[in-house]
């Protein structure tokens, strides 16, 4: 896959690759507009939005309702790096939600393919060309 990555004015970057544009911008006080969420938010909400798309497929697979049904993320910084060091992900269930299905449902979330990259990250490979 290939992504052109350009500068639409101010501190927005937006990436287009295909028919879509995923369009980011720093916070008023990161010399933005807050159009849209950071980069690094961006980011993070690929951990919850394809841990969900995992959660739907097995919901759909099984006929069960999506109703009630979403998904909490929260993250956790470490206090001395600022770096994040926890993400932790809730799938909220209705209380009809058939037990059986629990933790299947939890290991259908764990299979999503952000979390797996991380766990094995690709190279990222950075190079100026001029032409």
């Amino acid at each position: 896959m290939e992504m052109e990555i350009t500068f639409p004015g101010g501190a927005r970057v937006d990436a287009s690759f295909g028919p879509h544009i995923v369009r980011t911008d720093q916070p008023p006080a990161g010399g933005g507009e807050g159009s849209a969420p950071t980069p690094f938010a961006l980011f993070l909400s690929s951990f919850g939005t394809c841990a969900g798309s995992y959660v739907l497929g097995f919901l759909r697979k099984r006929d069960l309702p999506t109703d009630n049904v979403k998904l909490i993320q929260r993250t956790h910084r470490d206090p001395e790096s600022g770096m994040t060091d926890r993400v932790e992900i809730e799938i909220m269930l209705p209380a009809d939600f058939p037990e059986k299905y629990r933790d299947a449902i939890v290991r259908a979330a764990g299979q999503c393919a952000v979390t797996q990259h991380l766990e094995k990250p690709p190279a990222i490979l950075v190079r100026a060309l001029q032409g």
